[in-house]
């Protein structure tokens, strides 16, 4: 069910058949360099992969004309559909404190080391971004803490982290119409680690055995479910789940709430816990993780030629997106704004990007669009950056289409030190993305050893850059070819 949903750009192939016994279907890897070993899983009902295969080749050819270029259309001026940033919160490999993270960005830190949540010494790969020491103290009673799979822990801790952020304590939302506030967290994988666990029990003890909050503790939609249990929030309550992709998306579709006039607040984000044995192992057969398990804090390097593949990270970030006409009548403290975003699919493959960027590049584009601003006001990309070798070359590729003159830009790859948080990364990267805004300074890309030529853009690379951005942008792409762009910028009245 929802604990299996979707997983994020590696650059893959998936054939459909090969000419081994049976009909297995075989997923296979080229990274760039070579082909790896091929993989055999068995044959799917219904000639499942034979479709699948043809389905992809079909995607390939599909004709796809690129917007005319038009003027942008000038900024939001209504202060019923401005949409701007109160608060945020999240949970990360460097602690559960918006500043801390930062700094620990800044500094170039690698929050990457080897797993010691589970024994992984049998595993190919055996090291992540994993959260040590995390504590839900304060914010969730002890008995559900039990309970939950960490994905919840997560997006509780750092969705009420947010609204204490944004001066949204018990005490002031009781004031508020709750049925105006609505909760929209994300995440890729889902509570997989109680769906794990109920599958081990069904299979070694029978079904009896399974825990009653198997289900509800697995499903996607529990996150927001939870937070708006917790707190009291009628509004618009949903998840949405595409993959790597995920909290972008629901940052657009929070935006979207509020513009409309359905909300004056969301809490919205990403959250994910997937650094245990099925999330790890299932990487690993998938061919997309790095394997430099001997220097695990130099693996994630974005744009290097040594790139090998990601690094699997966790946690949660979450935003609190106000309406500006709401956050002024409060006094809200308000941080940046949010201009606007876009969504787009590659129509192409389940895990490889088009060759040509079309989807990446048309969904920047329709971002600016949405946000009224031109290519030429923004400076600071942060981008999806993951370390595979297809995936990073495609969104570099991408952003010259649409930014003609780089010489401006700034890019940087958050992920080069906690790695890549699947459903979480857009929001964990949206963070850095407002705070390189507030503080005038971006964090570098760390790896930064032996570049790729063709990538002209300045990477930021091993040490911090002061900065002032304009406007921002901040990229995240997903298994399925689902493409995600926001864009924030300083807030000026």
């Amino acid at each position: 069910m929802a604990g299996i949903a979707g997983t994020c750009s590696a650059g893959l192939l998936f054939k459909g058949r090969d000419s081994g016994a049976n009909g297995a279907a075989s997923l296979v890897q080229y990274n760039g360099l070579r082909p790896v070993e091929t993989l055999h899983v068995a044959p799917p009902r219904n000639n499942l992969a034979g479709v699948i295969s043809a389905s992809a080749r079909k995607c390939g050819k599909i004709k796809a004309v690129a917007s005319p270029t038009i003027s942008a259309p000038k900024r939001e001026k209504d202060p019923k559909k401005r949409v701007v940033i109160t608060g945020m919160g999240l949970v990360s490999v460097f602690g559960n404190n918006i500043d801390t993270f930062y700094n620990k960005l800044l500094e170039g830190e690698s929050g990457i080391s080897l797993i010691d949540r589970f024994d992984a010494s049998s595993f190919s790969v055996r090291f992540a971004g994993q959260i040590r020491n995390f504590s839900s103290q304060g914010y969730i009673d002890g008995k559900n803490d039990r309970r939950l799979d960490d994905c919840w822990r997560y997006c509780i801790v750092a969705g009420k982290r947010a609204l204490e952020d944004a001066n949204l304590g018990s005490e002031v939302l009781d004031t508020m119409d709750k049925t105006r506030i609505g909760v929209l967290v994300g995440t890729g994988m889902g509570g997989i680690s109680v769906f794990s666990n109920g599958v081990e029990a069904l299979v070694q003890k029978g079904y009896k055995k399974i825990t009653p909050f198997f289900i509800p503790y697995s499903i996607t939609n529990m996150g927001s479910a939870l937070l708006a249990i917790d707190t009291g929030l009628m509004g618009p309550n949903y998840s949405i789940s595409t993959a790597c992709a995920t909290a972008n998306y629901c940052f657009y579709a929070a935006a979207n709430h509020i513009r409309r006039g359905e909300a004056d607040i969301m809490v919205v984000g990403g959250t994910e816990a997937a650094v245990m044995p099925t999330g790890v192992g299932g990487f690993i057969a998938c061919r997309a993780l790095s394997q430099r398990n001997e220097e695990p804090k130099r693996a994630s390097r974005p744009w290097d030629k040594g790139r090998d593949g990601f690094v699997m990270g966790e946690g949660a970030g979450v935003l609190i997106m106000e309406s500006l006409e709401h956050a002024l009548k409060r006094g809200a403290n308000i941080i940046a704004e949010y201009l606007g975003g876009a969504v787009t699919c590659d129509a192409h493959h389940m895990t490889d990007p088009r060759s040509d960027g079309l989807g990446v590049s048309s969904c920047i584009s329709k971002s600016l669009e949405d946000a009224g601003v031109s290519p030429e006001e923004v400076n600071y990309v942060n981008a999806h950056a993951t370390s595979t070798l297809a995936g990073d070359l495609a969104e570099v590729n991408a952003i010259k289409k649409v930014f003609k003159d780089t010489s401006g830009i700034k890019m940087n790859g958050t992920k080069s030190m906690i790695g890549h948080g699947l459903g979480a990364a857009g929001g964990l990267e949206a963070i850095a993305t407002i705070k390189a805004i507030t503080t005038g300074w971006l964090h570098p890309t760390i790896n930064q050893d032996n570049m790729e030529p063709d990538v002209t853009i300045d990477t930021v690379p091993n040490v911090k850059k002061q900065h002032e951005v304009n406007v921002a942008i901040s990229n995240s792409f997903g298994f399925g070819g689902h493409n995600s762009v926001v864009v924030f910028a300083p807030f000026t009245p």
